[in-house]
């Protein structure tokens, strides 16, 4: 990736707040990028309005009416290479995407996930963190690879599990830290060279020993 404007493909399926989080950060001149295009798998996705309300072109391939996962695929695939991004960001998209799809974006695909990987892949991440009496949670940036959330990590950002926690006020207190992880992360690719490899992830000609971590000043390190 050179230097320039980063053209972004953001892939949702419910509220939008990641999506609407880098939007806000492209609008304040944080993100050097061009928000190409939002795709939702849901017609009702409440993040649709926050993309049409910027004006950015979007896309309702619902999944309820493909005949398979690969039909949906082929839809999302199809307006990917129309869009032709430089990267293609999973903020909230609760589909998995198959291994032809995988294959052919490799890369250039990255997921928001709800835990500190490689602990709790999957759903329900914030009940498995309490019933294992966690001190910690968090979210985690990935590279999306065939495997469930089991991609080379980029990033994590962390809170402390509180006493009196459930798993809904657990998922209140790391939403907008979320936020502030996507940004990060965006950001990483508009600013430096970072790839994917069978070694895992390289940032800057330099292979990362793991995670890079979000501190309190929105950066990640």
């Amino acid at each position: 990736m050179d230097s320039g404007t980063l053209s972004v493909a953001v892939l949702i399926s419910g509220t939008g707040s990641n999506l609407k989080a880098i939007i806000d950060a492209q609008k304040s001149g944080r993100l050097n990028v061009d928000i190409a295009r939002v795709i939702s798998n849901k017609a009702d996705a409440g993040g649709l309005v926050f993309a049409r309300e910027a004006g950015i072109p979007c896309s309702v391939i619902p999944s309820a009416d493909a005949p398979s996962r690969e039909a949906h695929d082929a839809g999302i695939s199809r307006c990917l290479d129309e869009t032709d991004p430089d990267l293609v960001v999973l903020a909230g998209y609760m589909r998995i995407l198959g291994g032809e799809m995988v294959a052919r974006f490799r890369g250039k695909i990255i997921n928001l996930h709800p835990s500190l990987l490689p602990k709790y892949p999957g759903l329900d991440t914030y009940r498995k963190a309490l019933d294992a009496g966690d001190a910690e949670h968090g979210s985690s940036m990935h590279f999306v690879t065939e495997g469930l959330d089991d991609g080379p990590l980029i990033s994590q950002a962390k809170i402390p599990v509180l006493p009196g926690d459930d798993p809904e006020s657990l998922a209140r207190r790391l939403g907008p830290v979320e936020h502030r992880l996507v940004v990060a992360t965006v950001e990483l690719f508009t600013r430096r060279k970072v790839e994917m490899s069978p070694d895992g992830v390289w940032v800057d000609g330099e292979l990362s020993a793991g995670p890079m971590m979000l501190n309190e000043d929105d950066q990640l390190v």
